[in-house]
């Protein structure tokens, strides 16, 4: 059968429409679950972008019982556009009965670029460096696109629901405190501690060979995960930290004119640092990725006090901490330069105090 000349290119150029749109919407583009190898390993990637950041999750596995599974974190490189992530905490380990191993013992450090060679097919190649060595490449990355996933877990909802609301990083960041949590490995007990005597309050939900546990009866207790829940950590909000974090002076600067203009850069080597800014103790900016070009926010001086302070908060750590940052700050065509430390300890504090002219 001949095609037409029109219907070709009409082909191409819905061909280039999708990839064109595919490109544009980055978010939607790399959010999803992507299945292939890292290094030669089999690997499925679950993604999500949160603004230039990405969280989500990692699983090297030989079989659905046989895996490791990491918790990640990345960014998209604004120069690149490639997206760049590593295996920040390993979650969980299964071992098959039958294996000597499980995969993944290593954690890497991936870099690759969206590929969309035409119909439906998505791909993400580039190269794995460990993780604590980015220059030490080990092997290729190369993962396609699907629907469908051998590891459900907390992030499914999000990646479904992603272009339906669940984009907003309140969704994402309530998510991220949950799948975060290690999963508690049983630990074998002796007879001893495994007999107790059941709790009044929790007779109610507690059944054994699918009969209620009387309160007199000494049973073998397994804690119930709403139970096991109580007992982990709650991730603090970055209102929290804000609170908790030492405060240190990091410069003082004088103001006048009509505005000052200040310019957030990282400090070293690109990493995926993230911070939050606070002025007199209340959040104006948050989700601040720092990169090599300048983030840069301006502060008209009517509106602040005779003395003020600009706190800047470390979301996270990047892959090398601590979250340093350059500050440019430019006041009434004068210039001041600060360097910014934040852990999670510590605050970055700036002063900024106005002048008479």
């Amino acid at each position: 059968m001949q095609l037409k000349k029109g219907s070709v290119l009409a082909q191409i150029s819905l061909l280039f429409f999708i990839c064109s749109f595919t490109t544009s919407s980055s978010a939607q583009m790399i959010t999803g679950v992507w299945k292939g190898k890292i290094n030669k390993k089999k690997a499925e990637v679950k993604l999500i972008q949160k603004g230039d950041s990405l969280v989500g999750t990692c699983y090297y596995y030989e079989s659905e019982t046989n895996y490791r599974r990491y918790s990640i974190r990345g960014y998209i490189n604004p120069d690149t556009h490639e997206g760049i992530w590593w295996d920040d905490q390993l979650l969980e380990e299964k071992t098959g009965k039958f294996s000597l191993n499980t995969p993944g013992k290593i954690p890497y450090l991936s870099s690759a670029d969206f590929n969309c060679p035409g119909s439906d097919k998505m791909f993400l190649d580039g190269d794995a460096a460990l993780k604590n060595k980015k220059e030490s490449i080990q092997g290729p990355v190369h993962l396609e696109k699907t629907n469908e996933t051998l590891f459900p877990d907390e992030w499914d909802f999000i990646i479904e629901n992603y272009t339906a609301g669940a984009n907003d990083p309140y969704y994402i960041d309530s998510v991220s405190s949950i799948a975060s949590i290690p999963v508690m490995v049983p630990v074998e007990k002796t007879i001893q501690q495994k007999e107790s005597t059941l709790p009044i309050e929790d007779k109610e939900t507690v059944k054994v060979n699918n009969r209620p546990i009387e309160r007199s009866e000494t049973v073998k207790v397994i804690p119930s995960p709403k139970t096991v829940a109580k007992q982990l950590t709650v991730k603090k909000t970055i209102e929290e930290e804000f609170k908790i974090r030492e405060k240190i002076i990091a410069t003082d600067i004088p103001i006048t004119g009509d505005s000052i203009e200040l310019r957030f850069y990282d400090n070293a080597e690109i990493d995926g640092d993230s911070i939050s800014l606070f002025l007199n103790n209340k959040l104006i900016f948050q989700h601040i990725r720092l990169t090599a070009a300048a983030y840069t926010i301006k502060l008209p001086v009517n509106e602040l006090n005779e003395n003020n302070e600009l706190v800047m908060v470390a979301e996270n750590l990047g892959s090398i901490p601590p979250n340093t940052s350059y500050m440019l700050a430019i006041v009434d065509n004068k210039r001041y330069e600060a360097m910014l430390k934040s852990t999670e300890e510590t605050s970055a504090v700036i002063r900024l105090t106005k002048r008479n002219p």
